[in-house]
């Protein structure tokens, strides 16, 4: 298949490509710039770029790269029939505890609020062409974060803070505080299986197995200190998540 790839230098994005090439796909690939990629000739585009960060409080730089830019790509793959995956949040949920995709929404910071901007535009101009939406969870991997430094996953964190000081910081709290955490060789499990799912919609991507994030840190064997939560984050911090998986197994059973 002709798949073009957006965010292929991110940490997910950067798993796809590597999955896609494999798989001997047409990959072409487009990381952020002003212009709109052409999407013309693509059997699909995965849509992965973004500002990931969740503290990020510049409104406009969010609404022009994660909102603005992917409706734009919405609409360009409509009209020329392009089927396109794109990818969402689990923080859609906010401080929800019904982690199902018909469930209320409480985005609480403006990432959030553009992942749900994303999937409202999505249910409103439906109609032509496949579209897929997938949250993710806590998404951690091996490798690939470097670059993202206190964005990056607990687990990649934890692992960098064992390394370079011998000991590891949390949050006060954080044997309470439980996430569904997924590795990344599922997330591109997830969009690989559903180039061949002739359905649209939004289907939550983790494990449905919540762990605290004492237990993440516990795995690196070294001492562990506390600290308190920053302010910036008491009023998002989303103390649990479990994905509800029922309707992707539904989906990828006969695949």
């Amino acid at each position: 298949m002709k798949i073009l790839l957006t965010g292929y230098k991110g940490f997910i994005g950067s798993h796809i490509f590597r999955a896609l090439e494999t798989q001997r796909h047409d990959v072409s690939v487009y990381e952020w710039g002003e212009s709109l990629p052409s999407v013309m000739e693509q059997d699909w585009v995965i849509h992965c770029g973004a500002i990931s960060s969740t503290t990020e409080r510049d409104l406009d730089k969010i609404m022009r790269q994660n909102v603005d830019f992917t409706r734009q790509l919405f609409d360009a793959c409509k009209t020329y029939g392009v089927n396109l995956q794109y990818s969402s949040s689990a923080s859609v949920y906010g401080m929800g505890t019904d982690f199902s995709e018909t469930a209320p929404l409480d985005p609480r910071t403006p990432y959030a609020w553009s992942k749900y901007l994303c999937e409202y535009y999505h249910r409103q101009h439906q109609g032509g062409n496949i579209v897929q939406g997938f949250r993710y969870f806590n998404v951690y991997g091996p490798e690939g974060e470097e670059h993202k430094g206190k964005q990056a996953s607990p687990y990649a964190q934890f692992k960098r803070q064992a390394e370079e000081t011998g000991q590891i910081s949390v949050f006060e709290g954080s044997d309470q505080f439980l996430r569904d955490f997924v590795p990344v060789s599922q997330v591109v499990e997830a969009h690989v299986k559903f180039l061949n799912v002739k359905e649209s919609g939004v289907w939550n991507v983790g494990t449905g197995q919540p762990r605290s994030f004492m237990s993440v840190a516990e795995e690196f064997g070294v001492p562990i200190t506390t600290i308190p939560m920053p302010a910036i984050l008491k009023d998002s911090y989303q103390k649990y998540t479990c994905a509800d998986m029922t309707r992707y197994n539904n989906t990828v059973r006969d695949l």
